[in-house]
């Protein structure tokens, strides 16, 4: 996918799946120094429900980008989670940890 501007525009970016899904927000991006093209976005406050670890941050493959814009789309390529309806309430609730 082609891009022109600043790559810091990215930093703070929300992601979404083109299925609707919060995936988490961008931190930071990987880029190859032979190509100069984006190969992957840092993703940190990432969405448990969609991807399982421990670590602070997780990284997606640039490839799965769909769209940029005021927002980031890419595939959904996660799997669907089964979230017991307690932990769904406490998601849907406290949405925004800061």
């Amino acid at each position: 996918m082609a891009m022109s501007g600043e790559i810091t525009t990215l930093f703070g970016m929300r992601i979404f799946t083109d299925e609707g899904r919060y995936v988490g927000k961008v931190e930071d991006v990987i880029i190859e120094s032979d190509s100069n093209t984006i190969s992957g976005i840092v993703v940190v406050e990432y969405n448990k429900a969609l991807i399982e670890s421990t670590s602070r941050g997780v990284v997606i493959p640039y490839r799965i980008v769909r769209a940029v814009g005021d927002i980031i789309l890419v595939k959904d390529i996660f799997t669907r989670k089964r979230i017991p309806s307690t932990e769904l309430k406490e998601l849907v609730a406290g949405d925004s940890e800061e």
